[in-house]
Parts: structure tokens; C-alpha cells; sequence
């Protein structure tokens, strides 16, 4: 929210002039603001009705390295199929629920969030620097839920209570991070490809299926 602060304060105005008006013609962030409420829908409600599910395949370190290696494939095939000439203001309702669809597969552990609706974005010719900002601005509504939702789930956990300092130190080391690596994703995309980060997602799934299958023997 920090990074992208300023389209999204644009966005967030052009939604709720949009409902003033009701009406999406106009600038055409309105269009895009509702793309976005599209787009953010399959994760809500797969978040709802699945939690429990996704929940235990994180207990399954076996599904987690397959993931991973599904990760790569998606950000393999994103990256050799897509045509990349499209920007985000020529996004239609099809493709933000097929972007948004990729949002919603990464509830599963081990698919990244950003890998999946990236690679959605290019299989809908999205420019690569152009799907990944969609990708970081499409995470917000639903992150931003999800985190207010856990944390009436956190603030009744005793030992948060008794050291709130530990939550804040997370929470600081989670922004820094963030913010820095979503400046060096939206840099590197704009000069060099995905099969960087196919090939770790490959590597580290493959190392987690022998270590599981290994422990299972």
C-alpha cells in the first residue's frame, strides 16, 4: 500500500465516484477500480469456504514441493505464451476473473501468489511490468481483509498480549521487505524474464518432495 499508495488513492476515488454517478465512463481508472473488485471476488470466497482445507495442506510438506513445482511451471508457460502487449487500462472483466482465479489457487501453499496472477496476466498479454503491478494492486483488498480478519484471531492469542512488541517487529520486517522487493520485481520485469524465478520454484520443490518422501521412508 506504501509503494503503490498514490494509484491507489486515485483508484479509490475513481470507485466511489463511480457509485455517485453510477456510472464507469469516464476516467478510466473506474473501469480498472472495479476490475480489481472483480478480480478480488475468487480468493475472497475461496478463503471462506476452503480455509480449512488449504489450512491442513500446509501440514503436508509432500503437496507443498508439488505446488512448487507447479508454481514454476505456471511462471514457464506465462512467460512463453504470452503475447505482452496489452496495459492495464485495456484489461477486460474476463481477464481479471482469470487473474483473479490465479489469486485464488495461491491460498494453496507452495503457489506463489504473485508468480500465479502474474503469469495469468501474461497469458492475457499483459505486459510483464504492467501484470506484475496489477498483480501487487490486486493483492491489497484481499490481504488487507484476510490480515484484519486474523488479527482478531491474533489479539486473543495470550502471549501477544503479554509481547505486542514481537507482533510490531514482524509486522516492521514484513513491510521493509516487502516494499523492497516489490521495487526490484517491477525493475526486473521490465528488462528480464521469468524463468529465473521457474527454475528456483523447481529446484526448491523438487529438494522439498525427496526431504518429504525421505522422512516418510
Amino acid at each position: 500500500m506504501a509503494y503503490f499508495a498514490r494509484e491507489l488513492w486515485s483508484l479509490l476515488k475513481a470507485l466511489v465516484s463511480s457509485l455517485k454517478d453510477r456510472s464507469l465512463a469516464g476516467e478510466p481508472d473506474r473501469r480498472i477500480a472495479w476490475l480489481l473488485v472483480v478480480g478480488s471476488l475468487p480468493a475472497a470466497a475461496s478463503g471462506i469456504l476452503l480455509e480449512e482445507f488449504f489450512e491442513k495442506l500446509f501440514a503436508e510438506p509432500l503437496w507443498v514441493g508439488v505446488l512448487l513445482v507447479c508454481t514454476g511451471v505456471l511462471l514457464a508457460l506465462g512467460e512463453r505464451w504470452s503475447a505482452r502487449d496489452r496495459r492495464m487500462s485495456n484489461l477486460g472483466w474476463v481477464d481479471a476473473t482469470i487473474v483473479g482465479l490465479g489469486q485464488a489457487l495461491a491460498i494453496a501453499p507452495g503457489i506463489s501468489r504473485s508468480g500465479a496472477t502474474i503469469s495469468a496476466g501474461l497469458w492475457r498479454g499483459l505486459e510483464r511490468s504492467e501484470a506484475a503491478r496489477f498483480s501487487f494492486i490486486l493483492s491489497v483488498p484481499v490481504v488487507l481483509g484476510a490480515g484484519l480478519f486474523k488479527l482478531l484471531d491474533l489479539l486473543a492469542t495470550p502471549w501477544v498480549l503479554r509481547s505486542p512488541w514481537l507482533v510490531l517487529l514482524g509486522f516492521l520486517a514484513a513491510a521493509v521487505s516487502g516494499f523492497v522487493s516489490i521495487r526490484f520485481l517491477l525493475s526486473y520485469l521490465r528488462r528480464r524474464r521469468l524463468y529465473a524465478f521457474a527454475a528456483y520454484c523447481w529446484a526448491a520443490g523438487t529438494l522439498t518432495i525427496v526431504l518429504s518422501v525421505l522422512s516418510i521412508r
